[in-house]
């Protein structure tokens, strides 16, 4: 990314705007000087710029729920930047996870992918610290052979549900394969982001020799 192209204000700031890479959710809007760009750019994780205390700022420093930086882009004016960021923790200093956390409108179903996102984190602290009574601890104490025949058994219900009327019956039976196919991909060392390639690479038009 050229930073020649970013288009600071007056006072030498540019606003940025976090998401999450994998759910996509914003999660917070801060500001950035040139030396914050260039520092979240050099090490790979968020630096911005406080406004209050003038001074440059790392995400997490004292928290330890640092940010690593995924993509920085700028918008089409070239006058904000976003940051597409992996968190390590919640966002706000209030301990929620993202500082947009004060609904005006009524609260909508939160979208597919940071559903998935949870549950995908879900996963991952299950398997490393394998809790007692964790379901997910369990089937991986089982084997990987027990988590497919699982996906077989979910499969199967599946099929059973999308031939009945009862809708809400298939979306749970679609909802438990989902699940345990991201723990298959977490047995197997895979993540989202290797399907998420795979489709993307198959949506891409097809380039002419």
């Amino acid at each position: 990314m050229n930073l020649d192209a970013v288009k600071f204000d007056e006072r030498g700031l540019v606003p940025v705007v976090i998401q999450d890479a994998g759910s996509g959710e914003v999660l917070t809007l801060a500001w950035a000087n040139r030396e914050a760009l260039e520092r979240t750019l050099q090490t790979g994780q968020t630096h911005l710029y406080s406004r209050s205390r003038q001074a440059l700022w790392k995400k997490g420093e004292t928290s330890g729920h640092v940010q690593d930086l995924v993509e920085m882009r700028l918008d089409c004016d070239g006058d904000a930047v976003l940051y597409r960021v992996r968190p390590h923790g919640p966002a706000c200093h209030t301990g929620a996870r993202s500082c947009f956390h004060n609904p005006v409108t009524p609260e909508a179903t939160p979208p597919l992918g940071w559903v998935l996102e949870q549950v995908w984190r879900t996963i991952q602290n299950r398997l490393e610290t394998m809790p007692e009574g964790s379901y997910v601890a369990r089937m991986h104490a089982a084997g990987l052979d027990r988590i497919l025949k699982k996906i077989g058994e979910e499969a199967g219900e599946v099929i059973i549900a999308a031939k009945n009327p009862d809708d809400g019956e298939l979306a749970w039976e679609a909802s438990d394969l989902l699940f345990h196919l991201l723990l298959t991909l977490a047995e197997r060392g895979l993540t989202p982001e290797d399907l998420a390639r795979v489709l993307n690479e198959r949506h891409q038009p097809a380039k002419k020799p």
